[in-house]
């Protein structure tokens, strides 16, 4: 290799290196019962109480005297809840029979960090237990062995979240599939088969390159055959649904996609905040389903919505709320066991030092998605048993 190509290659791999972790991705294809998870994360802790809203319960009013949401910023779910007015779009799907809804969830002793509470929520460990591999990168590596080719796994973001990394293998971060192909295609002058040197980085390197440009060119084949002609939201989040749309109707063989929502951090003037965000989360949820639905792909998806945490019961004193513990999920799909509210409202006269206490353990719902739409081996995967729910 002469000096000129040298310097090219090696600033190619620093960009690479630098933008998506795509270089490392290799999750190989799997043939599956069909099924899609797809993964929301709100980054930030939603507030789940302005969410999901006892609008009943005297505490949630005296806890929070101005921020509370009356009746009338509600939609009613039953004698007890309602929903944050913002979600109009998740509502219907509610009564439709398409949405359960998960309270109480989160771990024993709790980590009110954003990013130590997001680390044990990506990897499924003990508040306690740091781990480098996440949950949906073991089950590529659990399950991707001697497949053929990659892309089990894909995250719409420029980087690859913990969750989707393994020990050996990698969920693939990409943000355009039209942009990947072309920086995969600018890189072609150096992805030669047979290539083979003395030095293991350069075949590595070699090596990643030619299973990533294959990647490529498989997505933006299959990203041509499905040009969603439905109104998502404007924003970067809608944009991401819209990708994942097309991707699955187009036929993509992906068993997992990822994509998250931020700014649920809300310490000052949270109402206004986070309905936007809720609206737009809402919005995003509700055409994308309804382009599903319209190609007859809905039935093949289930779709997880999380945040890293909760919020304190109380307000502080910028009309806001602190990071808290417990919070409610978001199960999206049609053929759902148990639709509506899956289980006890949370109790606010309980509470550990002045947070929710969880009931259901995050690692509960995961067990469940890895089971029942995965067909995957949960407590290989999980490091040990736990419970599965019966939302699936």
């Amino acid at each position: 290799m002469d000096r000129k190509k040298f310097i090219q290659l090696s600033g190619f791999a620093t960009t690479a290196l630098m933008v998506p972790d795509f270089l490392r991705a290799s999750a190989p294809f799997i043939s599956t019962n069909g099924k899609k998870l797809v993964i929301v994360q709100m980054s930030g802790g939603n507030d789940g109480l302005n969410t999901i809203v006892p609008y009943r319960n005297d505490i949630y009013y005296k806890s929070r005297p101005t921020i509370a949401l009356k009746e009338d910023n509600i939609l009613k779910l039953n004698d007890e809840l309602g929903m944050n007015d913002a979600l109009l779009g998740l509502k219907k799907l509610y009564d439709q029979g398409m949405v359960t809804i998960i309270n109480n969830v989160g771990y024993p002793n709790p980590d009110r960090s954003h990013f130590r509470s997001m680390d044990i929520w990506h990897t499924a460990s003990d508040s306690g237990e740091y781990v480098d591999t996440g949950w949906v990168g073991r089950y590529l590596d659990s399950t991707c062995a001697g497949c053929a080719k990659p892309v089990t796994a894909i995250e719409i973001d420029d980087s690859l979240s913990l969750a989707m990394k393994g020990e050996t293998i990698n969920g693939l971060a990409l943000h355009d599939v039209g942009y990947f192909y072309k920086m995969m295609k600018d890189a072609e002058p150096f992805n030669k088969p047979g290539f083979n040197s003395s030095n293991n980085n350069l075949n590595y390197l070699y090596k990643t390159l030619a299973e990533t440009s294959s990647s490529a060119a498989y997505l933006y084949e299959k990203s041509d055959i499905y040009h969603s002609k439905a109104e998502y939201p404007a924003k970067g989040f809608g944009k991401d649904l819209k990708t994942i749309a097309e991707l699955i109707i187009s036929g993509v063989d992906t068993s997992v996609f990822y994509t998250s929502l931020s700014g649920f951090d809300t310490h000052v003037g949270q109402q206004a905040v986070q309905a936007n965000h809720l609206k737009e989360l809402s919005d995003g949820l509700a055409a994308f389903t309804g382009d599903l639905k319209a190609n007859n792909r809905f039935d093949d998806v289930i779709i997880f919505v999380f945040s890293e945490f909760g919020r304190r019961v109380s307000q502080n004193a910028s009309n806001g709320t602190d990071h808290g513990t417990a919070n409610n999920v978001f199960i999206i799909g049609s053929k759902l066991n148990k639709a509506g509210i899956y289980n006890e409202t949370p109790d606010l006269a309980q509470l550990d030092q002045g947070d929710l206490i969880h009931r259901i353990d995050f690692r509960q719902v995961y067990a469940t998605l890895l089971n029942k739409c995965l067909q995957a081996d949960d407590e290989k995967i999980l490091g040990r048993r736990f419970d599965q729910l019966k939302f699936i």
